[in-house]
């Protein structure tokens, strides 16, 4: 195998401070949670050489946005569709969202959604806006109402498919208002089941809920070839024929060709979705489509950014992994004695490969204090603590251990066939210590390098 070309460490220039790279307007709320001392903030439009770790909404991310100096990508909300999380976990990057920091918003609005979905609100205020144009709103507005008559929640029957913070979140606010609640979760947690209703909803398979239910409410993840047109024309068959569904999570969770014909044979019921729809289906009168606003309100959106501020930071200051999309969670608690070292290194996920990570450690005579070693799909995360030599008065041998051979160390870890990427945890020194592995080439991250500023670069 050809020997990977490297660059060490002692040969960069240190950096006194993460440098976290942003997308879209990120709340205020959010970045005040960095502390200066730490942390620099950097807009995306300002192209900086050199980040470590990128905080985005909305942008859609490209290679080239991606410094090689990238260890985390974190996004202020729950879905991840824009941050292309298979190409980051093949670079061995972290993608973060921020699950539950918009519950409340979003619960408020399928609330809404409710409403206008059992009562003519939005009809009627669309026909008294006619009214009052043509001057003659005060003259029919008593004998128009009738147009728009609805009926009441109390007693109805909610199925809400997807039990994550929101679908809990609507669980509890539905029961208040007096419904039944049937909730399907085929992938539920147990930290999820804890935030359920106790004892006041139902649980049910996906076509007995449909049947069940006058109210359908969607709160599942997107997943392509498992959750896509999840209600398709075989479940909307099964729905009471004045059933309403609503969609607060994701377009491509209803087969809309399907939705359509069910109306085409007469069906009733609307569909409320926060999402744009078919040609087909958006002049429809029982259709209402929404904006996208679900998550757009200031409390959600700071929240949003505060919870994204803390879980990257936690990474990078200590490793562990919280809230990824991609990478196993992770977590080691820190040891305060200045002789310990931490490292963390992200490998493939495959037989031998923490033996031929350890045997690195054992032929630099390093103790390994405590380590832990989680893996998701074909990715290993390890968080190692390593006992640096001391003096016989207990102190750190700086001569016998010093820079240069954390430089050594760091070339032998990535030279292990299987290693993608390596990184010390400094306090003193935040932002040094990581190198990365492309296509067999070792890159040690610590000054700007414009001819390889980037993965689109290389």
């Amino acid at each position: 195998m050809m020997r990977a070309a490297r660059r060490t460490f002692s040969e960069m220039k240190p950096r006194t401070r993460f440098v976290i790279k942003t997308f879209n307007k990120i709340s205020p709320q959010g970045l005040e949670r960095f502390r200066p001392e730490m942390y620099r903030i950097k807009p995306g439009e300002d192209q900086p050489p050199v980040a470590h770790a990128i905080m985005l909404r909305s942008h859609k991310i490209q290679d080239s946005d991606v410094p090689l100096t990238c260890r985390a990508i974190v996004r202020c909300g729950a879905g991840t569709n824009n941050c292309n999380v298979p190409r980051m976990t093949e670079l061995g990057i972290p993608v973060f969202n921020t699950p539950g920091a918009n519950a409340n918003a979003v619960k408020e609005l399928v609330l809404c959604g409710l409403l206008m979905a059992s009562r003519g609100i939005y009809e009627g205020a669309s026909h008294m806006t006619k009214l009052h144009a043509e001057g003659t709103a005060h003259e029919r507005i008593e004998k128009d109402k009738a147009m728009f008559g609805g009926r009441e929640l109390t007693g109805k029957t909610l199925g809400v498919v997807g039990l994550g913070a929101i679908g809990a979140a609507v669980a509890h606010s539905a029961i208040a208002l007096g419904m039944n609640v049937v909730g399907y979760d085929p992938g539920l947690s147990v930290e999820a089941a804890l935030r359920l209703p106790s004892g006041d909803m139902e649980m049910a398979s996906l076509e007995d809920l449909v049947e069940q239910s006058d109210y359908v409410t969607l709160h599942a993840p997107y997943i392509k070839d498992v959750t896509h047109h999840l209600i398709n024309a075989e479940l909307l068959a099964k729905m009471k024929p004045d059933a309403s569904l609503l969609n607060f999570a994701r377009g491509e969770l209803v087969d809309e060709a399907a939705l359509n014909e069910r109306y085409e044979d007469g069906g009733g019921g609307r569909y409320i979705t926060d999402f744009a729809v078919s040609d087909e289906l958006y002049p429809r009168p029982n259709v209402i489509s929404i904006p996208h606003l679900g998550a757009s309100t200031e409390e959600a959106e700071a929240n949003a950014a505060a919870m994204a501020a803390d879980t990257v930071q936690l990474y990078l200051e200590t490793g562990t992994i919280k809230d990824s999309v991609n990478f196993p969670a992770c977590s080691l608690p820190a040891r305060d004695e200045e002789h310990v070292h931490r490292c963390t290194v992200i490998t493939e996920n495959r037989p031998g490969m923490l033996g031929d990570l350890m045997s690195v450690f054992g032929d630099a005579n390093l103790n390994v204090v405590q380590q832990i070693n989680t893996s998701k799909g074909e990715l290993a995360y390890n968080v190692i603590d390593l006992e640096l030599p001391r003096t016989a008065d207990g102190k750190v041998d700086v001569g016998e251990f010093g820079t240069g051979d954390f430089d050594k160390l760091q070339a032998k870890i990535m030279e292990v066939s299987g290693v993608k990427s390596t990184r010390f945890i400094s306090d003193w020194c935040p932002g040094t210590g990581y190198a990365v592995k492309v296509d067999d080439q070792i890159i040690g991250i610590g000054v700007d390098s414009p001819e390889q500023a980037s993965y689109a670069e290389l």
